[in-house]
Formats: C-alpha cells, structure tokens, sequence
C-alpha cells in the first residue's frame, strides 16, 4: 500500500486548505520617508521593550512608544505624531499621540514631571525589564564608554554640502533597499564602476558659534566633486542597482548622522588614513 502523496486542496480530515494570499509591503508614492512598517521596529538595547523607529522632518531618527497615550496624560513638551510616515513634535490636535521612548525607558533617570500615568507606565515597563532579566531573556547593553574602539573608524563624510558621520568605515556602508526576496540588499554603495570619493584635510569648521581656525584640520572623506545625483545615492544610502529603482522600498535607516565637531570629538582625526583611495581592489 503506497501513501498518497499527491497534494490535495483539503486536509487529512477533509477540511479545505486555506491559504492566506501573500501582499507585497508597498509604500505609496507621496510617501516623504521610503521605510517599509517591516522595518521600523525594534527593540530598546537598554531595557529590551519594543521601539518604532520613524524618521523626523530632518531626516535624523526617533525611537517612538509603540503604543498611543492620550493627550491629556503626556506633557505638551513629549507629544508627537505621525504623518505620511514622518514623526513631527507636536499634537495633532486630537485625543492622541505618541510619545519617545526615552520618556518611558527605565533605564533614564528622569528629573522632569510626566505625570502620574506616564509614571505607572513606566513602573510597568521596568517590572518587565527586570523579569526579562531574571530569566535570562534578555541583558542590557554595557554602557558606552566616552570613545569606543569601534566607533573610532567612523569617518566623517562631505555631500551635498554637508558633513555626515557614518555608522562604520566607507568600504562596509550597505544598502538599505528592500531586494525581490523581501530581505535587505548585501551591497555596498561603494561599488565597481561608480566614481569614488577622496581623503582630504579640510578645516574642523565652526563649533558653536565659535569661528573657523584654519589652522585645524580633521580627515573627511570628500564627495562634494561628484554629480548631484551620486551624492544623493550615498546620502539616500543606495547601492547602484536600487538608486534606479524607485520603487523599492528601504528596510533600515540611513545610517547617517549630522556631523556636530562638539558633539563628535572623539571622531576627528588630523591624519589621512594609510589608504589613499576607497575605491575596492586598489591598495
């Protein structure tokens, strides 16, 4: 006796199979932000709760509470919503509205007042870090000391007439995009047969107000000589194939960050590193 093993649109018992058809993630074309809802989650790596990530009218990241408070309970300094998947800082004029994460963490130390709900909030989410805790589901992140060693190769980078930290060295920067097997892109936008940019010692600029000395300098990986178009390929964080595409989405964040000479001391070099060229394969 053989088993059949031809497929059947029922199961064993006779039951009909039902099959949920698949629905490709899209993002409507008037969209400001090209971030797929599949890629705006996360989690906290300091108390492990769940964080939407959604990009602000700058452009630079926030780590908003996944679920929505009422009005009347957060501080008018902490409301936040959302529009065409931008996040603005402040109400929209209704009953709700979100507020960042770091109001609700309880790995901060808050001095300012949110309010008795806010609080019991957050004393519910810090019961659950400490259960995540002691079972072993999860172990907060060390803190960072004031320079790591991985985050001394982060170069500073010039486009678009303006100077961006990167989130690791320019050879390893990846495309965000979205592929046809829903995974994110493994190439680099630094790719063969794209024009490539160049080390220069340019002046550290002005911190604060404070004029430039043009007698400091700090390495910066220029790309102000290449076409607009190029330059918007690096800062939209897209490798060659996926810069013309439109249409797909993007998986992650850009991972770039406005270079402030304060604020990213411990990045500035006054060197040029030993490899004159980017470019892969020349040494």
């Amino acid at each position: 006796m053989c088993p059949n093993t031809a497929s059947t649109g029922c199961h064993w018992d006779g039951s009909p199979r039902s099959a949920r058809p698949r629905r490709p993630l899209r993002v409507a074309a008037a969209s400001p932000s090209r971030l797929l809802r599949a890629g705006q989650s996360g989690n906290c790596r300091h108390c492990g709760h769940r964080v939407d990530l959604y990009q602000r009218a700058d452009q630079r990241p926030i780590a908003l509470h996944p679920a929505e408070v009422a009005t009347a309970h957060v501080p008018e300094t902490c409301r936040w919503h959302l529009s065409n998947g931008i996040a603005h800082p402040h109400g929209d004029s209704s009953g709700w509205c979100r507020i960042p994460h770091a109001v609700l963490c309880p790995h901060r130390t808050h001095t300012a007042r949110i309010g008795p709900h806010l609080e019991a909030v957050r004393r519910r989410l810090a019961v659950r870090t400490r259960r995540l805790i002691d079972t072993g589901a999860f172990t907060p992140a060390p803190p960072a000391p004031d320079a790591p060693p991985a985050d001394r190769g982060r170069p500073v980078v010039q486009m678009l007439l303006g100077r961006y930290l990167a989130e690791q060295a320019v050879e390893g920067i990846r495309c965000v995009a979205q592929t046809r097997h829903r995974h994110r892109c493994p190439h680099p936008i630094l790719a063969p047969g794209t024009p490539a940019g160049s080390w220069r010692l340019l002046p550290v600029g002005p911190r604060r107000g404070r004029p430039t000395s043009p007698e400091k300098t700090m390495a910066v990986y220029d790309l102000g000589h290449l076409p607009h178009g190029e330059q918007r390929r690096w800062r939209l964080q897209r490798c060659p194939a996926h810069a013309v595409s439109p249409e797909a989405a993007d998986l992650a964040l850009a991972g770039w960050q406005v270079f402030d000479p304060l604020r990213h001391a411990a990045h500035i070099h006054t060197r040029l590193p030993h490899r004159a060229s980017c470019r892969p394969g020349k040494r």
